[in-house]
């Protein structure tokens, strides 16, 4: 759903979540949160405004349990019903508009080229931790 912002990041947030070795595949939910809540205030230190969409599945879903596809503190959280690859190609086939850019933001390659042929932009997970890490110092 294409908003007045003018772009859109779209957030692997298992790949994001799995780029870190600090413990997640303890608590995959719990570090879904802490992606979360890094997310939160993530939009002051962007180049631009853009719209953030975090894509979670599997037993992260958990970190949503009861609303899975939702607005959590200005993010859209969307729980994949399947395979997260496929419902991050899913937001960025439906939000593709030619208005604005996207960027999905994964290290996945197969992902990346799946995204790349809808004209998104890709990014890794540096990219985003750079912009977290300037948001909470």
């Amino acid at each position: 759903m294409a908003d007045n912002r003018t772009g859109l990041i779209v957030v692997d947030a298992a790949n994001v979540v799995g780029s870190r070795p600090d413990g997640w595949w303890r608590d995959r939910a719990g570090a879904a949160r802490r992606l979360l809540v890094q997310l939160d205030a993530l939009e002051q230190h962007l180049d631009q405004p853009a719209e953030v969409v975090v894509v979670i599945e599997g037993a992260a879903k958990a970190a949503v349990a009861g609303d899975p596809n939702r607005e959590l503190n200005g993010l859209r959280v969307v729980s994949a019903h399947g395979s997260g690859d496929d419902a991050i190609v899913d937001v960025v086939a439906a939000e593709k508009d030619g208005e604005r850019q996207i960027t999905v933001v994964t290290a996945d390659r197969g992902l990346r080229a799946r995204v790349e042929a809808l004209g998104a932009v890709t990014v890794g997970p540096r990219w985003l931790f750079a912009r977290i890490d300037a948001a909470s110092s």
